[in-house]
């Protein structure tokens, strides 16, 4: 590790508590170095979400994703066996599917025709005869570990050192009585932002602190009094009590007792309103750049009044959205002034934001 790597590393302390801690230094939110060392420790040694299970619930169905910089598909096979695959031929490179999602009976490269079967198994190699020192059955699509729970799909690139399950704990078993398989997907959205993948994650993460500036309408559903946070081994929940809104529309679609929302580190959240969940998947497009895809779910998708309530809800959550990519970006510009490094944290709010700063660090260092 460079010295300068590891004087970046080194500046920020984890170990303080909350009322003492500072911030992540500023270098950590455009510095190739760290982003580098993000794609390898954080991005390519945890569980990572990569898309909705339905996409690959029938043999031959396949997605694919870009996480990183790694090229991603998951397949499940003629015996229902999901798998997935670094998306990258073993001839030139070239991704062997493109599509984002689709069936398949094989996997065939369009560059040089390569082809492998459901399980990676390379079946093809268009004049390669004469090729010594050669195997087909060492030249398969090299795997990474796969599960599902509920809608999600989840690789992991490395060594799990725990199950899906015990990684996403306790957030199935606490979601258990809202039935959220059960759930149907309506549509997705998605967004560019001019900033580091981290400030979207800080933002989600603040407790609320930004909700009654930034968020008007939303602001008018959510009892703040009331607001948050709780932090487990590797995600956390912020809680809101629900009331009445000035807003007919956010009063129709924010409905319940409690709104719920939930961060699993490092980038995906889940927000959690009676009858209707919204996922926030961050993927970095490199230092100063990401983009967030938005899947909407309802408890029904079927007739024109659950059409127009989830086109409503929708709607406002896009409105949100459009509001936090104005903050962001703005945030990722004041970063980079020569008068910022570090900032402080609210105790009564910011304390989803240092659990996340500080779970960063630990997997960084490690």
């Amino acid at each position: 590790m460079s010295t300068h790597l590891t004087q970046l590393l080194d500046a920020f302390d984890p170990t303080l508590p909350l009322a003492k801690a500072r911030t992540i230094p500023s270098g950590w939110y455009f510095d190739p170095a760290i982003y580098a060392l993000e794609c390898e420790k954080i991005f390519g040694n945890t569980w990572q979400y990569v898309g909705r299970s339905e996409l690959v619930a029938k043999p031959g169905s396949f997605l694919t994703v870009e996480l990183a910089g790694q090229p991603i598909l998951v397949v499940r096979d003629e015996k229902g066996t999901l798998r997935a695959f670094h998306n990258a031929c073993r001839h030139r490179a070239a991704q062997v599917i493109n599509e984002p999602c689709g069936h398949a009976t094989k996997l065939r490269c369009r560059y040089h025709g390569w082809t492998y079967d459901l399980a990676g198994r390379l079946r093809g190699t268009p004049e390669f005869d004469g090729v010594e020192e050669f195997r087909k059955e060492d030249h398969g699509l090299p795997t990474m570990h796969v599960e599902t729970w509920g809608p999600f799909v989840f690789v992991h690139m490395g060594a799990p050192k725990q199950t899906l399950t015990a990684w996403l704990a306790p957030f199935p078993a606490m979601t258990e009585s809202l039935d959220l398989p059960k759930l149907q997907f309506f549509g997705q959205r998605d967004y560019i932002l001019d900033c580091n993948w981290k400030v979207f994650v800080d933002n989600y993460q603040d407790g609320g602190y930004h909700v009654n500036t930034v968020h008007p309408g939303l602001a008018g559903a959510l009892d703040y009094s009331g607001y948050r946070t709780v932090n487990h081994e590797t995600n956390s929940v912020q809680i809101s009590p629900i009331k009445p809104s000035d807003d007919p529309i956010v009063n129709k679609v924010r409905t319940g007792t409690h709104a719920y929302y939930w961060w699993m580190f490092p980038n995906l959240m889940i927000n959690l309103y009676q009858g209707v969940m919204d996922t926030n998947w961050v993927i970095p497009l490199g230092p100063d750049r990401c983009r967030v895809f938005f899947d909407f779910y309802f408890t029904d998708v079927e007739g024109e009044i659950a059409k127009r309530f989830n086109e409503a809800s929708i709607a406002v959550a896009h409105q949100v959205q459009l509001e936090d990519i104005g903050v962001c970006d703005e945030v990722q510009r004041g970063l980079k002034s020569r008068s910022y490094d570090t900032g402080r944290f609210s105790v009564k709010r910011e304390a989803g934001g240092y659990f996340f700063h500080q779970l960063l660090a630990r997997m960084l260092k490690a």
